[in-house]
């Protein structure tokens, strides 16, 4: 599942190489062949792989692209290619569903999450606690700034990990499709995504237990976390033009419901 490397590989820009797959696999051919060939020089290397003697003199004296310091970094941390039943691929799962709803990714890549009524910061930093990452707490104090928890260690691989997954890099109404990869997990990681969503969009009303997302994102988006909410649930959303519409009994399936006033 995604993950993969050839997806966070793709996530990254390089001027020479169109797909930034290609420059991995031409560095791993370049470290192949000096492990196999231990004298061989640039020339030699370049001429047999039909590589720029340049290209190869960097990767032979402990250069390393960006793209592979990425990759091995995630691989390190697990969440390249995780089984979707293991646990680490359930937290990068929860932690897209954090990014999607109420977070995004800054330009650098970095994971940014905000919480809510409902998902508070300590719930945010278990979250990134549960891909292996410490994280901090940026703005608390600051008058006009939401409070942000953001990765600590590591977080523009972390990053670049949960765009391969479909998170947007960038603005979140830009995001077109919603991510596939919510449907390679089992139907109890797919529910606590569902649940995370909704407690951090759901609006509730105070007589009655139907709550409401505002989607400002494409109709198929919308069609496909509708068919999350009834996947999990099996009670009634109906979707429209600005979001969704969550009967009380899907509401109450998820956790949330109507507003509790104190008499």
């Amino acid at each position: 599942m995604e993950p993969t490397a050839q997806s966070v590989a793709r996530t990254y820009s390089d001027r020479v190489y169109t797909d930034p797959w290609e420059k991995v696999l031409d560095y791993r051919q370049v470290k192949e062949y000096r492990a196999k060939h231990p004298n061989a020089g640039r020339t030699r290397i370049g001429k047999a792989l039909e590589l720029p003697p340049g290209r190869v003199r960097a990767w032979i004296n402990d250069g390393m692209p960006d793209s592979v310091h990425g990759i091995q970094t995630a691989l390190d941390y697990g969440w390249i290619d995780p089984d979707p039943t293991s646990d680490t691929a359930q937290a990068l799962i929860e932690l897209l569903a954090h990014v999607l709803a109420g977070g995004s990714i800054n330009a650098n890549f970095s994971p940014r999450l905000t919480g809510g009524n409902r998902v508070g910061l300590e719930e945010l930093q278990r979250a990134f606690t549960s891909v292996g990452v410490d994280s901090t707490i940026q703005h608390e104090d600051v008058e006009g700034r939401a409070t942000e928890v953001v990765a600590a260690d590591d977080g523009s691989v972390l990053g670049r990990c949960l765009v391969a997954m479909g998170a947007v890099h960038g603005s979140k109404t830009d995001l077109k499709t919603f991510p596939g990869v919510v449907e390679d997990v089992p139907v109890d990681v797919r529910a606590s995504f569902a649940r995370i969503y909704a407690r951090h969009r759901a609006v509730s009303y105070e007589q009655k237990d139907t709550t409401r997302i505002t989607e400002d994102r494409p109709e198929r988006y919308r069609n496909d976390l509708r068919d999350l909410f009834v996947d999990v649930t099996g009670k009634q959303v109906t979707v429209d033009d600005s979001g969704l519409t969550l009967s009380a009994a899907a509401s109450r399936s998820l956790g949330i419901g109507r507003i509790e006033i104190d008499p």
